[in-house]
């Protein structure tokens, strides 16, 4: 094998598609009413015809679950809601026999302060455990600090036995850990090492750009954040990392929030890249009052275009509309129908990057239309709740406000079919499943020949089955449009021309003569065939691909 062979083999990543998996919500095996490694078995068959390469499972390891298991006090055991590591080995023979790779999620900025590292760090002063977090001389009165944690409040949390203060971005269940402290680093690259054996094929590293802290007398000056994101010096961790993902053949995304455009070429460079790509997290710009924010198509092509731009020679970009922490794509850019839930999936499925589906997304799943805060999971919804009440809103202003962006949205059930429990339970669903299953499921969509989900089947086939959407370049045009996304991709052999309206009205459009010359051949629609002119009129969420040239 050449050496060029051989990075196109420890590559395989850029001729992948993603699929993001919250195991809460995906489907429920025992009748529990949640999720688990089971139900995700079950559904391997349907994973595989939908034509994705690799899953990502959002945190399966033991935990209390303050933050929907993100605070990790056992990294090498199973959540018992969620199986046994036994189901977790089978489940993964299994994928593996499907040809399907599995990345897991890797939370090292901090762990519970159930996990016996902090249960003992919080015994004395002096335990061998104390330095694995973050200890100061304080009281209640006088912190160290005045920053502020993602999740609102102090940073800092003071503990009665010891008359310290302890360190946290986020919960204060989530102490995080002291990367200073290289024994406490050894033991989690032990860690990794043990689920790289294990037979794992990468991770997604969450809030790795937060492991690095300025001094604590750091002065903010407009970025609440700057104190712990992307810090000099994190480059040391990141490079300890880097030399254990490199010993084996797996891929790792990086939750870097940070991490400029240009610094990910650096981050995510072929040869001496700490990781393979990162979720870049600027793309989801909103315009609207609280409480009826939409997603801003002009502030989300431009920034896309700015990563396409910056990686283009260095690097690779994750590309991604949906995740877990966000609405559903088609209520906060689209307008509920399928028609601009394909429109989305074209603009971003076909960019220089690997493309990650988040579940649902593929079917078109939309967001729920909450009526109380009682139907509400996520802690930070009901912080957030709390204090607009305090602020003096009325209940329905504050529910309204609340529940428009709440991330409770894309953790409802997976609609399999529109049975009561809508093919994900046999039991009470820990979450309440969208009234708009019997609309929108995975069951009558497969035997729809133009539903979302056939649509997603052929985009994914066409992205594997066109080289030049893979190695080939990246051009915007219509930069300064508000509505649409145009752009090219090309290579030597052939090009790729994408056109799509990002509002629900209609817009004219005068392309550039070098683009309306050319002989296009339509590949894909998700409205009725249109040649390629110089002025076009395309009716709201209308996109289309062509293509000239070899595939």
């Amino acid at each position: 094998m050449t050496q060029h062979e051989k990075r196109a083999e420890d590559s395989w990543w850029k001729n992948a598609v993603g699929y993001q998996i919250y195991p809460r919500s995906f489907k429920d095996s025992n009748a529990d009413g949640i999720g688990d490694i089971d139900g995700i078995r079950q559904k391997l068959p349907y994973l595989k015809d939908l034509g994705v390469d690799f899953l990502w499972l959002n945190p399966i390891y033991k935990s209390p679950n303050v933050d929907n298991g993100y605070d990790i006090s056992d990294y090498e055991d199973i959540q018992e809601e969620f199986g046994t590591l036994d189901e977790f080995k089978e489940f993964l023979k299994e994928a593996h026999g499907y040809g399907i790779k599995v990345i897991m999620d890797l939370v090292v900025n901090h762990t519970s302060d159930q996990h016996p590292w902090f249960l003992e760090s919080k015994q004395s002063k002096d335990n061998p455990y104390r330095d694995y977090y973050l200890w100061e001389d304080a009281t209640p009165e006088r912190l160290p600090n005045d920053w502020q944690s993602f999740f609102g409040g102090s940073t800092w949390t003071y503990d009665e036995t010891t008359k310290q203060v302890y360190f946290h971005v986020f919960a204060k269940e989530q102490p995080d850990l002291n990367w200073k402290n290289a024994k406490m680093r050894e033991e989690i690259y032990d860690m990794i090492r043990w689920w790289l054996d294990f037979g794992i094929d990468g991770f997604r590293l969450d809030a790795i750009s937060h492991i690095q802290k300025e001094p604590w007398d750091f002065k903010i000056k407009d970025n609440p954040w700057a104190p712990f994101m992307n810090v000099s010096g994190i480059e040391t961790y990141m490079e300890e990392l880097r030399a254990i993902f490199k010993e084996y053949n797996i891929m790792t995304v990086g939750e870097a929030s940070g991490v400029t455009s240009r610094k990910a070429a650096f981050w995510t460079g072929e040869d001496d890249g700490y990781i393979d790509m990162i979720f870049e997290l600027e793309h989801n710009h909103r315009m609207g009052l609280p409480g009826e924010e939409v997603g801003d198509p002009l502030g989300f092509k431009k920034t896309i275009a700015r990563w396409q731009k910056d990686l283009s020679n260095q690097g690779w970009n994750a590309l991604y509309i949906e995740n877990h922490d966000n609405p559903r794509s088609v209520s906060v850019w689209g307008d509920n129908s399928p028609k601009s839930s394909k429109a989305l999936a074209t603009a971003y499925m076909l960019l220089r990057g690997t493309p990650f589906i988040y579940q649902g997304q593929e079917i078109g799943m939309t967001n729920y239309p909450f009526s109380s805060i009682e139907e509400v999971d996520a802690k930070d919804s009901h912080s957030q709740y709390n204090g607009l009440l305090e602020e003096g809103k009325s209940v329905e202003e504050a529910l309204k406000i609340t529940t428009h962006w709440t991330r409770d949205h894309s953790r409802t059930p997976m609609q399999w079919d529109d049975s009561e429990g809508s093919g994900f339970t046999e039991g009470t669903p820990w979450l309440a499943i969208n009234p708009n299953k019997a609309e929108i499921n995975v069951k009558s969509e497969e035997q729809e020949k133009l539903s979302t989900l056939n649509y997603y089947k052929q985009l994914i086939h066409l992205r594997k089955t066109t080289s030049v959407l893979i190695n080939g370049t990246f051009e915007l045009l219509l930069s300064k449009h508000p509505q649409v996304f145009a752009y090219l991709r090309k290579d030597e052999e052939a090009e790729v021309f994408v056109l799509v309206n990002l509002s629900k009205d209609a817009v004219q459009i005068d392309l550039p003569t070098r683009v309306s010359s050319e002989k296009w051949q339509e590949v894909l629609t998700n409205d009725h065939t249109k040649k390629v002119e110089k002025r076009m009129s395309l009716s709201g969420f209308e996109a289309h691909v062509y293509m000239k040239g070899a595939k």
